[in-house]
Protein backbone atom coordinates (compact mmCIF):
# COMPACT_ATOMS: atom_id res chain seq x y z
CA UNK A 1 0.00 0.00 0.00
CA UNK A 2 2.96 2.09 0.79
CA UNK A 3 4.07 1.75 -3.28
CA UNK A 4 2.29 4.47 -4.74
CA UNK A 5 2.80 7.23 -2.63
CA UNK A 6 6.77 6.79 -2.96
CA UNK A 7 6.41 6.70 -6.28
CA UNK A 8 4.44 9.50 -6.60
CA UNK A 9 6.69 11.38 -4.47
CA UNK A 10 9.63 10.09 -6.43
CA UNK A 11 7.80 11.46 -10.04
CA UNK A 12 7.27 14.86 -8.46
CA UNK A 13 10.85 15.00 -7.29
CA UNK A 14 11.96 14.23 -10.88
CA UNK A 15 9.43 17.07 -12.02
CA UNK A 16 10.55 19.31 -9.31
CA UNK A 17 14.19 18.77 -10.80
CA UNK A 18 13.86 19.08 -14.00
CA UNK A 19 11.79 22.60 -13.51
CA UNK A 20 14.76 23.95 -11.46
CA UNK A 21 16.96 22.90 -14.58
CA UNK A 22 14.43 24.05 -17.24
CA UNK A 23 14.55 28.04 -15.17
CA UNK A 24 18.60 27.63 -15.38
CA UNK A 25 18.97 26.97 -18.45
CA UNK A 26 22.28 27.88 -20.52
CA UNK A 27 21.47 30.84 -22.57
CA UNK A 28 23.50 33.61 -23.44
CA UNK A 29 21.78 35.72 -21.26
CA UNK A 30 21.67 33.56 -18.12
CA UNK A 31 25.34 32.56 -18.96
CA UNK A 32 26.10 36.01 -18.85
CA UNK A 33 24.34 36.90 -15.99
CA UNK A 34 25.57 33.96 -14.13
CA UNK A 35 29.22 35.23 -14.83
CA UNK A 36 28.43 38.40 -13.49
CA UNK A 37 27.77 36.97 -10.52
CA UNK A 38 30.68 35.19 -10.07
CA UNK A 39 32.63 38.00 -11.08
CA UNK A 40 31.23 40.00 -8.35
CA UNK A 41 31.90 37.47 -5.97
CA UNK A 42 35.33 37.04 -6.62
CA UNK A 43 36.11 40.66 -6.37
CA UNK A 44 33.96 40.62 -3.21
CA UNK A 45 36.14 38.31 -1.45
CA UNK A 46 38.98 39.41 -2.52
CA UNK A 47 38.34 42.76 -1.17
CA UNK A 48 37.05 41.04 2.27
CA UNK A 49 40.66 39.55 2.34
CA UNK A 50 42.53 42.45 1.32
CA UNK A 51 40.58 44.71 4.10
CA UNK A 52 42.15 41.42 6.51
CA UNK A 53 45.30 42.11 5.27
CA UNK A 54 44.99 46.23 5.80
CA UNK A 55 44.35 45.16 9.00
CA UNK A 56 47.35 42.61 9.29
CA UNK A 57 49.08 45.48 7.79
CA UNK A 58 48.04 48.32 10.77
CA UNK A 59 48.42 46.33 13.75
CA UNK A 60 52.59 45.55 12.42
CA UNK A 61 53.13 48.84 11.43
CA UNK A 62 51.36 50.35 15.06
CA UNK A 63 53.56 48.17 16.68
CA UNK A 64 56.27 46.14 14.78
CA UNK A 65 57.56 42.52 15.55
CA UNK A 66 58.46 39.86 13.37
CA UNK A 67 54.93 38.32 14.91
CA UNK A 68 52.94 41.10 13.32
CA UNK A 69 55.31 41.31 10.61
CA UNK A 70 54.64 37.08 9.90
CA UNK A 71 50.73 37.75 10.36
CA UNK A 72 50.98 40.47 7.59
CA UNK A 73 52.61 38.44 5.03
CA UNK A 74 50.33 35.81 5.77
CA UNK A 75 47.28 38.19 5.08
CA UNK A 76 49.11 39.02 1.50
CA UNK A 77 49.25 35.69 0.38
CA UNK A 78 45.69 34.79 1.75
CA UNK A 79 44.42 37.90 -0.45
CA UNK A 80 46.34 36.77 -3.06
CA UNK A 81 44.63 33.25 -3.88
CA UNK A 82 41.49 35.45 -4.58
CA UNK A 83 42.76 38.18 -6.51
CA UNK A 84 44.73 35.28 -8.67
CA UNK A 85 41.32 34.07 -9.29
CA UNK A 86 40.47 37.98 -10.72
CA UNK A 87 42.88 37.41 -13.45
CA UNK A 88 40.30 35.38 -15.51
CA UNK A 89 38.20 38.86 -15.86
CA UNK A 90 40.79 40.66 -17.76
CA UNK A 91 41.89 41.35 -21.22
CA UNK A 92 38.40 42.50 -23.00
CA UNK A 93 38.75 46.52 -21.93
CA UNK A 94 36.04 45.55 -18.73
CA UNK A 95 36.37 47.85 -15.54
CA UNK A 96 39.78 46.08 -14.73
CA UNK A 97 41.51 47.32 -17.72
CA UNK A 98 39.47 49.70 -19.77
CA UNK A 99 41.68 53.49 -20.52
CA UNK A 100 40.68 54.27 -16.60
CA UNK A 101 41.01 50.52 -15.29
CA UNK A 102 43.30 50.07 -12.10
CA UNK A 103 45.12 46.76 -13.07
CA UNK A 104 48.61 48.61 -13.68
CA UNK A 105 48.28 50.14 -10.07
CA UNK A 106 46.95 47.16 -8.82
CA UNK A 107 49.28 43.93 -10.40
CA UNK A 108 51.92 46.21 -12.36
CA UNK A 109 55.53 43.78 -12.10
CA UNK A 110 57.90 43.15 -12.79
CA UNK A 111 59.37 46.11 -10.67
CA UNK A 112 62.60 47.64 -9.79
CA UNK A 113 62.65 47.52 -6.16
CA UNK A 114 64.89 50.00 -6.03
CA UNK A 115 62.13 52.35 -7.25
CA UNK A 116 60.60 52.24 -4.16
CA UNK A 117 63.15 51.36 -0.99
CA UNK A 118 66.72 50.34 -0.23
CA UNK A 119 68.02 47.37 -2.22
CA UNK A 120 71.36 45.66 -1.13
CA UNK A 121 74.09 48.16 -2.42
CA UNK A 122 71.82 50.98 -2.59
CA UNK A 123 71.30 51.78 0.78
CA UNK A 124 69.21 55.17 0.17
CA UNK A 125 67.35 54.47 -3.10
CA UNK A 126 63.51 54.72 -3.43
CA UNK A 127 60.51 57.08 -2.91
CA UNK A 128 61.16 55.52 1.24
CA UNK A 129 64.18 57.39 1.30
CA UNK A 130 63.57 60.77 -0.48
CA UNK A 131 61.85 62.89 2.43
CA UNK A 132 60.72 65.26 -0.12
CA UNK A 133 58.76 62.81 -2.19
CA UNK A 134 54.60 63.39 -0.59
CA UNK A 135 53.01 59.84 0.45
CA UNK A 136 49.72 59.97 0.00
CA UNK A 137 47.74 58.14 -2.50
CA UNK A 138 47.39 60.78 -4.86
CA UNK A 139 51.27 61.29 -5.19
CA UNK A 140 52.26 57.31 -5.10
CA UNK A 141 49.66 56.48 -7.61
CA UNK A 142 51.01 59.35 -9.74
CA UNK A 143 54.46 57.97 -9.56
CA UNK A 144 53.62 54.33 -10.16
CA UNK A 145 55.22 53.34 -13.77
CA UNK A 146 56.72 56.77 -14.17
CA UNK A 147 59.17 56.75 -16.72
CA UNK A 148 59.37 52.99 -16.90
CA UNK A 149 56.81 50.08 -16.59
CA UNK A 150 59.28 48.76 -13.83
CA UNK A 151 59.19 52.13 -11.71
CA UNK A 152 56.03 50.02 -9.93
CA UNK A 153 55.04 52.58 -6.77
CA UNK A 154 52.00 50.89 -6.05
CA UNK A 155 49.61 47.48 -5.89
CA UNK A 156 50.43 43.90 -4.82
CA UNK A 157 53.86 43.79 -5.53
CA UNK A 158 54.97 47.48 -3.83
CA UNK A 159 53.21 45.81 -0.40
CA UNK A 160 54.63 42.43 -0.81
CA UNK A 161 58.64 43.95 -1.92
CA UNK A 162 57.57 46.24 1.87
CA UNK A 163 56.59 42.94 3.70
CA UNK A 164 59.44 40.76 2.08
CA UNK A 165 62.07 42.90 0.94
CA UNK A 166 64.47 41.53 -1.63
CA UNK A 167 64.40 37.73 -1.84
CA UNK A 168 68.58 37.38 -1.91
CA UNK A 169 68.19 33.43 -0.91
CA UNK A 170 68.18 30.54 -3.37
CA UNK A 171 66.24 28.48 -0.96
CA UNK A 172 63.71 30.76 0.41
CA UNK A 173 61.71 34.27 0.30
CA UNK A 174 62.92 37.83 1.15
CA UNK A 175 63.51 38.59 4.86
CA UNK A 176 63.53 42.01 5.58
CA UNK A 177 63.87 42.64 9.26
CA UNK A 178 60.55 44.20 11.51
CA UNK A 179 62.92 46.93 12.35
CA UNK A 180 62.80 48.32 9.04
CA UNK A 181 60.09 50.34 10.32
CA UNK A 182 61.35 51.06 13.76
CA UNK A 183 62.27 54.44 14.50
CA UNK A 184 65.87 54.41 15.35
CA UNK A 185 66.46 50.96 13.93
CA UNK A 186 66.34 51.87 10.51
CA UNK A 187 66.23 55.19 7.96
CA UNK A 188 63.11 56.61 7.68
CA UNK A 189 61.52 53.93 9.09
CA UNK A 190 58.56 56.37 10.09
CA UNK A 191 58.23 56.78 5.94
CA UNK A 192 57.90 52.87 5.30
CA UNK A 193 55.32 52.70 7.23
CA UNK A 194 53.33 55.12 5.78
CA UNK A 195 54.12 53.60 2.37
CA UNK A 196 52.95 50.69 3.33
CA UNK A 197 49.82 51.82 5.51
CA UNK A 198 48.84 54.20 1.87
CA UNK A 199 49.45 52.08 -0.95
CA UNK A 200 47.31 48.96 0.89
CA UNK A 201 44.66 51.81 1.15
CA UNK A 202 44.95 52.65 -1.96
CA UNK A 203 44.84 49.00 -2.96
CA UNK A 204 41.43 48.95 -1.10
CA UNK A 205 39.86 51.50 -3.07
CA UNK A 206 40.95 50.19 -6.24
CA UNK A 207 39.35 47.00 -5.35
CA UNK A 208 36.29 48.25 -3.90
CA UNK A 209 35.86 50.36 -7.23
CA UNK A 210 35.53 46.50 -9.00
CA UNK A 211 33.32 45.51 -6.74
CA UNK A 212 31.18 48.44 -7.43
CA UNK A 213 31.16 48.10 -11.34
CA UNK A 214 30.11 44.63 -10.82
CA UNK A 215 27.59 45.14 -8.36
CA UNK A 216 24.21 43.27 -8.88
CA UNK A 217 21.02 45.88 -8.60
CA UNK A 218 22.46 49.10 -10.40
CA UNK A 219 21.51 50.70 -13.31
CA UNK A 220 24.40 52.29 -14.70
CA UNK A 221 27.09 50.47 -13.67
CA UNK A 222 29.27 48.02 -16.04
CA UNK A 223 27.38 44.95 -14.96
CA UNK A 224 24.35 46.30 -16.29
CA UNK A 225 25.55 46.54 -19.72
CA UNK A 226 27.53 43.48 -19.67
CA UNK A 227 24.13 41.30 -18.69
CA UNK A 228 22.74 42.79 -22.14
CA UNK A 229 25.29 42.10 -23.93
CA UNK A 230 24.33 38.83 -25.37
CA UNK A 231 26.87 37.20 -27.97
CA UNK A 232 29.34 40.29 -27.35
CA UNK A 233 29.68 39.23 -23.61
CA UNK A 234 30.13 35.81 -24.45
CA UNK A 235 32.86 36.90 -26.48
CA UNK A 236 34.54 38.69 -24.35
CA UNK A 237 34.44 36.13 -21.58
CA UNK A 238 36.18 33.69 -24.39
CA UNK A 239 39.06 36.16 -24.74
CA UNK A 240 39.65 36.58 -21.37
CA UNK A 241 40.39 32.80 -21.04
CA UNK A 242 42.13 32.82 -23.90
CA UNK A 243 44.42 35.29 -23.21
CA UNK A 244 45.17 34.88 -19.96
CA UNK A 245 45.69 30.95 -21.08
CA UNK A 246 48.26 31.81 -24.15
CA UNK A 247 49.92 35.13 -23.81
CA UNK A 248 49.90 36.04 -20.49
CA UNK A 249 50.27 32.89 -18.38
CA UNK A 250 51.84 30.98 -20.76
CA UNK A 251 53.59 33.07 -21.96
CA UNK A 252 54.81 36.27 -20.04
CA UNK A 253 54.39 34.45 -16.84
CA UNK A 254 55.73 31.02 -17.40
CA UNK A 255 57.60 31.38 -20.92
CA UNK A 256 59.90 34.45 -19.85
CA UNK A 257 60.85 33.48 -16.77
CA UNK A 258 62.05 30.06 -17.98
CA UNK A 259 63.80 31.66 -20.73
CA UNK A 260 65.87 34.25 -18.97
CA UNK A 261 66.22 31.93 -15.51
CA UNK A 262 66.10 35.34 -14.05
CA UNK A 263 64.37 36.02 -10.82
CA UNK A 264 63.80 39.33 -12.00
CA UNK A 265 60.99 37.75 -14.37
CA UNK A 266 59.24 35.81 -11.97
CA UNK A 267 55.19 37.01 -11.15
CA UNK A 268 55.65 37.38 -6.98
CA UNK A 269 59.30 36.78 -6.64
CA UNK A 270 60.21 38.86 -3.26
CA UNK A 271 57.89 36.01 -1.31
CA UNK A 272 58.37 33.21 -4.14
CA UNK A 273 54.72 32.80 -4.40
CA UNK A 274 54.74 32.31 -8.45
CA UNK A 275 53.76 28.78 -8.08
CA UNK A 276 50.57 29.87 -6.52
CA UNK A 277 50.12 32.78 -8.91
CA UNK A 278 50.32 30.17 -11.34
CA UNK A 279 47.75 27.87 -10.08
CA UNK A 280 44.92 30.27 -9.25
CA UNK A 281 45.07 32.30 -12.47
CA UNK A 282 44.63 28.32 -14.35
CA UNK A 283 41.89 27.48 -11.47
CA UNK A 284 40.58 31.17 -12.65
CA UNK A 285 39.92 29.96 -16.08
CA UNK A 286 38.63 26.94 -15.41
CA UNK A 287 35.87 28.74 -12.87
CA UNK A 288 35.32 30.66 -15.79
CA UNK A 289 34.12 28.08 -18.14
CA UNK A 290 32.18 26.15 -15.13
CA UNK A 291 30.69 28.51 -14.41
CA UNK A 292 31.71 27.72 -10.51
CA UNK A 293 33.69 29.67 -8.09
CA UNK A 294 34.38 28.12 -4.22
CA UNK A 295 34.16 31.15 -1.51
CA UNK A 296 35.61 32.24 1.36
CA UNK A 297 32.91 31.10 2.89
CA UNK A 298 33.41 27.26 1.34
CA UNK A 299 30.12 27.90 -0.43
CA UNK A 300 30.28 26.85 -4.12
CA UNK A 301 28.36 29.52 -6.41
CA UNK A 302 27.45 27.44 -9.35
CA UNK A 303 25.31 28.33 -12.63
CA UNK A 304 25.08 28.46 -16.47
CA UNK A 305 28.24 28.28 -18.02
CA UNK A 306 30.00 28.21 -21.58
CA UNK A 307 30.90 24.83 -20.81
CA UNK A 308 27.40 24.27 -20.94
CA UNK A 309 26.64 26.24 -23.97
CA UNK A 310 29.37 24.72 -25.99
CA UNK A 311 28.13 21.20 -24.70
CA UNK A 312 24.62 21.94 -26.65
CA UNK A 313 26.41 22.20 -29.27
CA UNK A 314 29.36 19.80 -29.68
CA UNK A 315 29.18 17.87 -25.91
CA UNK A 316 32.69 16.35 -27.16
CA UNK A 317 34.29 19.35 -27.32
CA UNK A 318 32.62 20.10 -24.38
CA UNK A 319 34.40 17.45 -22.68
CA UNK A 320 37.59 17.51 -23.98
CA UNK A 321 38.09 21.18 -23.53
CA UNK A 322 36.92 20.56 -19.33
CA UNK A 323 39.92 17.85 -19.17
CA UNK A 324 42.34 20.12 -20.67
CA UNK A 325 41.48 22.73 -18.87
CA UNK A 326 41.42 20.70 -15.30
CA UNK A 327 44.80 19.39 -16.95
CA UNK A 328 46.41 22.49 -17.14
CA UNK A 329 45.41 23.43 -13.39
CA UNK A 330 46.82 20.03 -12.12
CA UNK A 331 50.42 20.94 -13.93
CA UNK A 332 50.63 24.30 -12.43
CA UNK A 333 50.46 22.72 -8.64
CA UNK A 334 52.79 20.13 -9.76
CA UNK A 335 55.41 23.32 -10.47
CA UNK A 336 57.32 23.10 -7.45
CA UNK A 337 58.36 26.25 -4.90
CA UNK A 338 60.60 28.23 -4.71
CA UNK A 339 59.63 29.00 -9.06
CA UNK A 340 63.44 30.65 -9.16
CA UNK A 341 64.76 27.44 -8.18
CA UNK A 342 62.69 25.36 -10.57
CA UNK A 343 63.70 27.83 -13.71
CA UNK A 344 67.43 27.02 -13.59
CA UNK A 345 68.44 24.81 -16.24
CA UNK A 346 69.01 21.45 -15.03
CA UNK A 347 66.31 21.63 -12.62
CA UNK A 348 63.93 19.23 -11.75
CA UNK A 349 61.14 22.09 -11.74
CA UNK A 350 62.03 22.83 -15.37
CA UNK A 351 59.74 20.07 -16.63
CA UNK A 352 56.92 20.76 -14.59
CA UNK A 353 56.35 24.57 -16.17
CA UNK A 354 57.02 23.28 -19.81
CA UNK A 355 53.93 20.68 -18.72
CA UNK A 356 52.34 23.30 -17.62
CA UNK A 357 53.09 26.32 -20.43
CA UNK A 358 52.05 23.34 -23.48
CA UNK A 359 48.75 22.31 -21.55
CA UNK A 360 47.37 25.81 -21.47
CA UNK A 361 48.75 26.31 -25.46
CA UNK A 362 46.52 23.45 -26.11
CA UNK A 363 43.84 24.71 -23.69
CA UNK A 364 43.63 28.06 -25.90
CA UNK A 365 43.42 26.18 -29.00
CA UNK A 366 40.44 24.34 -27.30
CA UNK A 367 38.59 27.51 -26.29
CA UNK A 368 39.17 29.08 -29.90
CA UNK A 369 37.54 26.18 -30.89
CA UNK A 370 34.69 25.90 -28.46
CA UNK A 371 33.68 29.66 -28.82
CA UNK A 372 33.29 28.55 -32.66
CA UNK A 373 31.18 25.97 -31.53
CA UNK A 374 28.63 28.76 -30.13
CA UNK A 375 28.96 31.05 -33.28
CA UNK A 376 31.56 33.44 -32.08
CA UNK A 377 34.11 32.82 -35.15
CA UNK A 378 36.74 35.59 -34.44
CA UNK A 379 38.71 36.01 -31.18
CA UNK A 380 41.59 38.63 -30.62
CA UNK A 381 43.60 36.70 -28.16
CA UNK A 382 47.05 38.35 -26.17
CA UNK A 383 49.59 36.52 -27.50
CA UNK A 384 53.11 36.47 -25.95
Amino acid sequence: MTFKPIVAAAVLSLALAGAAHAQTAATPASVAAHYATLVHANYSDTLTAARAMQNAIKAFTAAPSQANLDAARKAWLDAREFYGQTEAFRFYGGPIDDDNGPEGQLNAWPMDESYVDYIDGKKTAGLVNNRKQPITKKALAAQNEKGGEENVATGWHAIEFLLWGQDLSETGPGNRSFEDFVDGKAPNADRRRQYLNVVTELLIDDLNGLVKAWAPGAKNNYRATFEKGGNESLRKMFVAMGSLSRGELAGERLEVALASQDQEDEHSCFSDNTHRDAVTNAKGIENVWLGRFVRADGSTLQGPSLRDLVAAKDAALADKTTKQIRSSVEAAEAIPAPFDRAIVAGSAGRPKIEATIQSLTAQSNDIVAAAAAVGIAKLTLVQP
